[in-house]
């Protein structure tokens, strides 16, 4: 890829497209936030079944993993800034699909959208942060992963304030949609605009992600299972095995989100001073004592500690195997989206799997399986040196960077 349009790309354009890419990622939060709250009002409105809802819900993942590896084609023909504006666009669109499906077919079908959508805006925009990274010479995607639950937060506070009280999802939607879709365009006129060098041959349109992102995924997969258990079981695990309130359940569950939020906003600070591999190791081993913690507790304060370290210890694993894949190869986006897709996957199957295990076992035991997975991290960090960064700050040598970039 070429610089920012063939053009020497100075030290303020690029402090400025950091800040313009994160802004991009509090949007993208900010529409899940925004979604995940009104999902009992989505599940009412098209009369399905929690069964129903669960496999209509499973065609998010679905569609993100059909249309991900499009990603880079688009981005391709039509350059990083355009090709981010459009699919962010039809993202925060797409906000308003599900709350509009009467049935469950129609929903499903809502799903697969939202879930493609979101899953190539995914991958243009972290393909973005990487480029950043690049020129900046130290590691940024932590903060920007960081910004994306920040909006997810703020999302889902005003889809909370909306559900009490009473608002038809449908208006709440359309309204949030509008705004997101502007705050979007006008932040995407800031970010790089990186267009394919003089004689650069197009990627395929549906490129498979090269081996080296599948290694890198499989990292992906453990922390990612890990948060999907801990995201759909934690306030089921302190009401049903350690019998706590409804508030102190969901307040587990909140700090746990509060958590992982805070450890990605201040983990580049983290990565630059110790690496990417020192980093996750780290974090495997705190992932896992928090999963012993989970699966020893007695009371609730002590399985409270547990899901906190586990949010620390897995928080900067997906920017960070983001932003491996981007370096790993000379087309960021294929190599982004090969690492989505298996997070991805893992997202889907973490919730049902921790409940087949529960159901045939215990829900202690599903948490053994999670800790398990833990240890990978410490096990496997190393497949994301290629990503390490090394610090300091950008310098105009660095940051102008003219012609083909490796």
């Amino acid at each position: 890829m070429s610089a920012v349009d063939g053009e020497v790309c100075t030290p303020a354009e690029v402090k400025r497209a950091r800040y313009a890419v994160a802004a991009v990622f509090t949007v993208h939060g900010a529409v899940t936030g925004s979604f995940a709250t009104r999902v009992p009002w989505i599940q009412d409105h098209a009369d399905v079944s929690t069964g129903q809802l669960g496999f209509a819900l499973a065609f998010t993942a679905f569609g993100a993993a059909c249309a991900m590896p499009l990603a880079g084609s688009v981005t391709h023909r039509f350059g990083s800034r355009t090709a981010l504006r459009g699919l962010l666009a039809l993202w925060t669109l797409s906000l308003v699909l599900p709350a509009l499906a009467p049935n469950l077919l129609t929903l499903c079908l809502a799903m697969f959208a939202y879930g493609a959508t979101a899953g190539m805006a995914d991958v243009a925009m972290n393909a973005l942060g990487v480029e950043v990274e690049r020129l900046l010479h130290r590691s940024v995607m932590s903060g920007l992963h960081g910004m994306w639950s920040a909006g997810a937060l703020i999302g889902s506070a005003g889809g909370t304030l909306a559900a009490h009280l009473g608002a038809d999802a449908r208006v709440h939607h359309a309204l949030a949609a509008a705004v997101l879709t502007g705050l979007g365009l006008l932040v995407c006129q800031w970010v790089l605009d990186i267009r394919p060098a003089a004689g650069e041959e197009p990627p395929p349109r549906f490129a498979l992600p090269p081996r080296s992102a599948l290694l890198i995924g499989a990292v992906g997969f453990c922390a990612v299972f890990a948060e999907g258990a801990s995201l759909d079981w934690s306030a089921v695990y302190l009401r049903d095995r350690l019998e706590s309130s409804a508030g102190v359940a969901a307040a587990c569950t909140t700090g746990f989100m509060l958590t992982m939020a805070v450890a990605r906003i201040v983990g580049d600070a983290v990565v630059n001073r110790f690496g990417a591999v020192r980093t996750v190791r780290a974090g495997g081993v705190l992932a896992a004592l928090g999963g012993l913690l989970i699966v020893v507790a007695d009371r609730p304060a002590v399985a409270i500690g547990g899901f906190a370290l586990m949010g620390l210890g897995i928080a900067v694993v997906v920017p960070l195997c983001f932003a491996a894949a981007g370096h790993s190869g000379p087309n960021a986006s294929q190599a982004i989206a090969g690492v989505a897709t298996i997070t991805y996957t893992s997202g889907l199957i973490a919730p049902s799997l921790i409940g087949g295990v529960a159901q045939a076992t215990s829900l202690t035991a599903s948490f053994v399986v999670v800790t398990v997975l833990a240890c990978g991290l410490v096990a496997f960090a190393g497949v994301l040196r290629g990503g390490e960064r090394t610090g300091g700050k950008v310098s105009p040598q660095a940051a102008a960077v003219p012609g083909p970039r490796p």
